[in-house]
């Protein structure tokens, strides 16, 4: 008998010190709940969180610490729904005070069972809105930082970009006054090559700044990389000058990649230029490729390494993880836009792989690309489809009356008659008017309706009238190469004439 009412004792003493430190928790709301959600139990912190005392709020439904928002679309149901079916219920969101006033919550609820029936709930209750406060305060002070880093890495790139470009502007203005003066045969070809080479250049350059910024547009298609590297080897070999060597290890049996062909070019051209810089009293550099099966998530499965590797004096240690930085360079002024490795950064994580870099000083270096491996890639008899020669009428809708002049030479000479408007609305009305064989657009244009909206307006209106779509660059262009084919600018001829012979007809 005595042994009971000594175990009632402690139980009853330790009920006590349970109910006085839950009563006297000031930081925490901690109060019961019945299954249908009546409070039927507070503490203080409730109090001091929430507002009401217990005369005020036992008895009551815990929803009305709800928003009105939150209460219509049903959210106390839900959580006590949720807590009941899978054993607790978390979340933060804003809750209201007595005073009307709202505060950001921790919210915490768990169900309580006696005999295996749910008697009601338990409730947690943090107010956390300083804590909230501060994290979108910091999170405001590090965008102001980026932005800073924004415009110093601007500061930097204005130098080094600006020369090549003016070096880009100098080679073709000069190689235009060789034509205007009407120079021999020979030295007009070489001027016509120039020219060409150039508009290259200035569009891998930009292509640079796209790529790292993952906001270019890819075209990505299996490709054979013994046949692709064969195809600029002379670009190559101008790229590392006349010090040092180029050499290749390229397997037999590599497998092909599916990737962006412009884009694996020019991370190719970028790491055999960096390569060469390395080198100043020359050296080689050796392009390899080599098949590997990967077991490490994020990747898994079969990929094509790629290795470029220099015979240079290495990268310090202190240097090593910084090369990916866009606009970091180690070169003077003048000498680069800090570009060429942020591209190849860019470019390899954007084909789904990666690229990775091992460095001993006095050794040299080696950039290695991991690139997923792709279907079998068309051999070269399919690859060369002949020149495509079309015949009817095309709707140009250019704003740009300079380019505008030049696509309708290209569309010309390959057959068709053109009618150019500047903007989508007049496209339209022409449209409306007169029939055409299809539209070739711009994407960035002046006007309430963009080249991308005058598409899909076209497809409600005319279903089968084919539409070409063309940028340099655009927002609205990422992800709707599904939807209508895409010409990046610049382009040539021969690319304006593949994308025009695959539309539908």
């Amino acid at each position: 008998m005595v042994e009971k009412f000594r175990q009632q004792r402690d139980l009853f003493e330790s009920e006590r010190s349970f109910r006085l430190l839950v009563e006297g928790v000031a930081d925490y709301a901690l109060y019961m709940l019945d299954p249908t959600g009546t409070i039927t139990s507070w503490n203080i912190g409730g109090e001091r969180i929430k507002g009401y005392s217990p005369g005020e709020i036992l008895g009551q439904h815990f929803s009305r610490f709800y928003t009105e928002t939150d209460r219509a679309n049903g959210k106390p149901a839900r959580a006590l729904g949720i807590a009941r079916e899978k054993g607790r219920y978390e979340e933060e969101g804003w809750r209201v005070r007595k005073d009307g006033t709202f505060f950001w919550a921790s919210v915490v609820i768990d169900p309580i069972y006696e005999d295996g029936a749910l008697v009601g709930f338990a409730k947690i209750t943090r107010d956390i809105t300083e804590r909230r406060n501060t994290q979108i305060k910091l999170e405001a002070m590090q965008k102001q930082l980026a932005e800073s880093q924004k415009f110093d890495a601007l500061g930097q790139l204005t130098g080094g970009i600006a020369h090549d470009f003016n070096n880009l502007l100098m080679i073709i203005s000069g190689s235009l006054h060789m034509l205007k003066r009407g120079a021999d045969e020979a030295k007009l070809q070489r001027a016509i090559s120039a020219i060409e080479t150039a508009t290259k250049r200035g569009a891998a350059l930009t292509n640079q700044l796209l790529t790292f910024a993952r906001r270019q547009s890819v075209n990505p298609q299996a490709i054979d990389f013994a046949d692709r590297i064969a195809a600029i080897r002379e670009v190559l070999d101008a790229g590392v000058g006349s010090s040092v060597r180029l050499a290749f290890d390229v397997s037999r049996d590599v497998w092909p990649i599916r990737t962006d062909v412009s884009e694996l070019e020019t991370a190719l051209l970028n790491l055999v230029i960096n390569a060469r810089d390395a080198m100043p009293d020359g050296g080689t550099v050796t392009i390899g490729a080599r098949n590997v099966v990967l077991d490490e998530p994020p990747l898994a499965g079969d990929f094509v390494a790629i290795d470029v590797t220099d015979t240079g004096f290495g990268i310090p240690s202190d240097v090593l993880e910084k090369i990916f930085e866009p606009f970091f360079t180690t070169k003077p002024i003048g000498k680069g836009t800090g570009l060429g490795l942020s591209q190849v950064h860019g470019y390899a994580h954007q084909a789904g792989g990666t690229v990775k870099v091992a460095s001993e000083l006095g050794k040299g270096t080696t950039f290695t690309f991991l690139l997923p491996r792709g279907e079998d890639a068309p051999s070269r008899e399919t690859a060369e489809a002949p020149a495509f020669h079309g015949s009817g009428t095309v709707l140009l809708v250019e704003d740009n009356p300079d380019v505008a002049v030049v696509s309708i030479g290209l569309l010309e000479q390959l057959g068709y008659q053109v009618r150019r408007v500047a903007d989508a609305e007049a496209a339209l009305r022409e449209i409306e008017k007169n029939g055409v064989d299809f539209v070739f657009s711009d994407i960035v244009m002046p006007g309430k309706m963009d080249g991308l909206s005058l598409a899909h307006r076209l497809r409600q209106i005319r279903p089968g009238l084919p539409i070409l779509l063309a940028t340099g660059y655009s927002d609205v262009a990422a992800g709707v190469r599904g939807d209508f084919p895409i010409l990046r600018k610049p382009y040539e001829i021969h690319e304006l004439s593949e994308a025009i012979s695959k539309l539908p007809r």
